[in-house]
């Protein structure tokens, strides 16, 4: 199926190699292990154990303090293999329900997380990670953060997914990692925004910026691709795979990176709640605003999860058990809508082709958890921290801002990053029309073998080629 255009035998080689060479030697120069990570520096301070033990294999060469378990890598490790089953399972099939783009959605998915993971590494350490030596340093918590800001990516991957080329989606990985490094950099270092499941820094930019991307590489004649646009009976199945991982794992996600101790323990928790609540709202909606009552599946393999992105915010702050039930139970009802009603209407009236309902999992969800995050600042006093304000709010509790200066800087933070979304998104998608990129046709949108080799498709080859010619001689004609 493969025409000149998207030809991708010379295309994709020679940019995954110019990219992991420019990658390696950018490591190589700046990226070094933390302290947690390093040898000579996490050993430096430790009490030393004078026993020793043999061993046959030189396992037991000696022995180990609690010094050990102390190391970054016990607390956050378990976390982090949470967020990466997310990233490459959770995404990846999240994305399969396209009938005849599964190797696409799990293929492209896997590739674009890779190059992002190690991009994001370098643009967030090059923003808020720089030590004194010139030097970007590592650890465990920067695989976490690496994998957020992958997250991001794949948000916005579900935007235009079926119609770009690999090659579209290596370059507009390489900008909107750069882009959210720098709204990450202004939020959560110089503002000092609490974001920490992302409801803005991930989910609202992810969201956004995809949508501004697929509006700018619209494409009028898509209709000939629709009968693609559609899932089957085995394609959704392999869609839920992917929620139910999701669901299951983002408790983790929201709470990777918050403070050891109860910020941690209570952003699970609220997590937890509102994906619980969420799912019952949405199972409510679904067959509500179906005029036989029947379930969809689409509203169950996505607006179930928007109770996770809702309560990424505000997660770990004093929310309750409670209101964090109340926000995933309006998250659902408000993702529903939003596929039912407002996503023909983003198509129809903006021109903004949606392929996988990003705004109403990530976009509508991820504002909601943002003004969440902010009324929740504002109205919770201080006092009901008690000495764990420090965790969370470390600006009031050293006195530098009040609780109502903290909401406001949470709403500003809203809005910028929608501004950086939005305008990113326009510039990087005009980048992406270029045509060297090799983008399918209209009438090959949504179809695995314009750039995979598809075992049993060679009837298919033949069907396009039939069309193809058939447009060739009308326009001759």
């Amino acid at each position: 199926m493969t025409d000149s255009s998207t030809n991708m035998r010379l295309k994709l080689p020679i940019t995954c190699f110019i990219l992991e060479i420019i990658l390696i030697i950018l490591f190589g120069v700046l990226v070094v292990y933390d302290d947690d990570t390093d040898a000579k520096a996490f050993n430096k301070n430790m009490k030393m154990n004078n026993s020793t033990a043999g061993g046959h294999n030189g396992h037991g060469s000696g022995t180990s303090d609690d010094t050990d378990y102390n190391n970054d890598f016990y607390y956050r490790y378990p976390s982090f293999q949470d967020v990466h089953v997310m990233i490459f399972i959770g995404f990846g099939f999240l994305m399969t329900f396209l009938q005849r783009y599964g190797f696409s959605s799990v293929g492209f998915n896997f590739l674009i997380a890779a190059l992002s993971l190690q991009w994001a590494t370098l643009m967030q350490g090059f923003f808020h990670g720089l030590h004194e030596d010139g030097k970007i340093h590592i650890g465990v918590e920067s695989m976490i953060n690496a994998d957020f800001c992958t997250g991001s990516v794949l948000i916005s991957f579900g935007a235009v997914l079926g119609k770009t080329s690999p090659l579209q989606l290596l370059i507009m990985a390489v900008f909107e990692v750069t882009l959210f490094a720098v709204n990450e950099f202004i939020l959560l270092s110089m503002l000092g925004t609490r974001d920490a499941g992302g409801s803005m820094t991930i989910h609202t930019f992810g969201a956004y910026f995809g949508l501004m991307v697929t509006r700018i590489l619209y494409r009028p004649k898509l209709e000939q691709s629709k009968h693609k646009n559609s899932s089957v009976y085995h394609s959704d199945l392999f869609a839920m795979i992917g929620t139910i991982y999701l669901w299951m794992f983002w408790p983790s996600f929201n709470s990777a990176v918050t403070a050891h101790g109860d910020p941690q323990h209570r952003t699970a928790m609220n997590t937890y709640y509102s994906l619980a609540a969420c799912t019952l709202s949405t199972y409510a909606m679904s067959a509500l605003t179906a005029h036989d009552g029947k379930l969809d599946m689409v509203h169950i393999q996505n607006a179930a999860l928007a109770g996770g992105v809702a309560a990424g915010t505000a997660g770990e702050m004093m929310l309750t058990p409670f209101g964090s039930m109340i926000v995933g139970f309006l998250a659902g009802i408000i993702s529903v809508l939003g596929y039912k009603y407002l996503s023909p209407i983003l198509e129809e009236k903006l021109k903004i082709q949606d392929t996988c309902g990003v705004h109403n999992l990530h976009g509508m969800p991820g504002i909601l958890g943002a003004i969440v995050g902010a009324v929740t600042t504002a109205v919770v006093p201080k006092e009901v921290y008690g000495n764990g304000l420090i965790k969370v709010f470390p600006d009031v509790a050293s006195g530098d801002r009040e609780t109502t200066y903290q909401a406001g800087v949470q709403a500003i933070s809203l809005v910028i990053t929608l501004a950086i979304a939005i305008f990113g998104g326009l510039i990087v998608g005009f980048i992406l029309k270029l045509p060297v990129l090799g983008a399918p046709r209209d009438n090959a949108c949504f179809e695995d073998s314009v750039y995979w080799e598809v075992p049993g498709e060679e009837h298919f080859e033949e069907e396009l080629t039939a069309v193809r010619t058939e447009e060739t001689d009308k326009m001759n004609s």
